[in-house]
């Protein structure tokens, strides 16, 4: 049987979109650099200390006591392996990673989740994305954008947007369709359905996607590394290749200190207020249930208590 040459095919293809829209990917990756810079710059600029004393006092916001004490006894570990540095520049990495992921990620599983086709669609791209190896599509991303922190980034958004799309798809699909139904009724347009009542009640599973984004995103450190980008990935790529073992561990528990703070954290965000809406329905679904009851317990009416008499 002939050879199907199909990774030529692919090749070709991205040498063609290199020399006729090199242009457009330069400008993507100036743009992606600009923004990790900056957001780098901000975690990176203030004294180690300054960042620490507010990550603190963010964990006892959101979780109380027990999470802040985690948050300060990690990074205080983090800071005395003299990696704040590289772990900051991974929190920027991560962060800019995730957000372009969710952006991109829940409105197509909203998209999915109101049409079938495309939620056909979708699936066996998203099985595509997340099931190839990232060394295997990391080839191409560095000869589209160069070496350094942008291939990095593509590479973890390609990885990472599965769940986003996932996970909201299957939160909206889940919500009960009477709620629905009831909002309908009172004449809810269907962007405020999507607003005050589907996006609230599937908040804990597009939570979850997040979360699941993030973790990917940290997963592709190393990957970004290798890339040539800044952070976490590049001391444990130095560690691996220098057999250090001591380099590759400390750099691997801070990545798992910044994996468990930002879980703990995206999961907080999930018990948010219900929309106006969502709770004018929820309270009066008690009203409907009570009725029947009512019903049953009222009075007889008089004319029933004289036919009686007379009987």
């Amino acid at each position: 049987m002939p050879r199907f040459e199909f990774g030529s095919y692919v090749e070709a293809f991205i040498l063609w979109l290199l020399q006729n829209a090199g242009v457009v990917f330069d400008a993507v990756g100036v743009a992606i650099t600009a923004v990790v810079e900056a957001v780098t710059s901000i975690f990176t600029a203030p004294v180690w200390w300054v960042w620490l004393l507010l990550l603190v006092a963010l964990a006892l916001l959101v979780r109380g006591a027990g999470f802040a004490v985690f948050t300060l006894v990690g990074f205080l570990l983090v800071s005395s392996f003299d990696l704040w540095t590289e772990t900051m520049e991974t929190f920027g990495l991560v962060l800019v990673a995730a957000l372009i992921a969710v952006a991109i990620g829940v409105p197509l599983g909203i998209w999915a989740a109101r049409s079938r086709a495309a939620s056909r669609t979708l699936r066996p791209v998203l099985d595509l994305a997340q099931t190839v190896p990232a060394f295997v599509y990391l080839i191409p991303v560095v000869l589209l954008f160069g070496i350094g922190v942008v291939p990095g980034v593509v590479a973890t958004i390609v990885f990472s947007i599965a769940p986003a799309v996932r996970l909201t798809e299957l939160g909206i699909r889940g919500v009960d369709g009477e709620v629905v139904e009831a909002a309908h009724a009172f004449g809810a347009h269907p962007r405020q359905i999507l607003r005050e009542v589907q996006l609230p009640m599937a908040l804990p599973s597009i939570m979850a996607g997040v979360n699941q984004v993030i973790m990917l995103a940290l997963s592709m450190v190393v990957v970004a590394g290798l890339a040539g980008a800044d952070g976490l990935g590049t001391t444990v790529v130095s560690a691996v290749t220098q057999l250090d073992i001591a380099t590759g561990v400390e750099g691997g528990l801070a990545v798992v200190i910044v994996a468990i703070f930002l879980d703990r954290f995206t999961s907080a965000l999930a018990e948010r207020p219900e929309g106006s809406l969502l709770a004018r329905l929820r309270a009066r679904r008690p009203q409907k249930a009570a009725a029947p009851a009512a019903e049953r317990t009222s009075p007889a009416p008089a004319g029933s208590a004289v036919t009686g008499a007379n009987a």
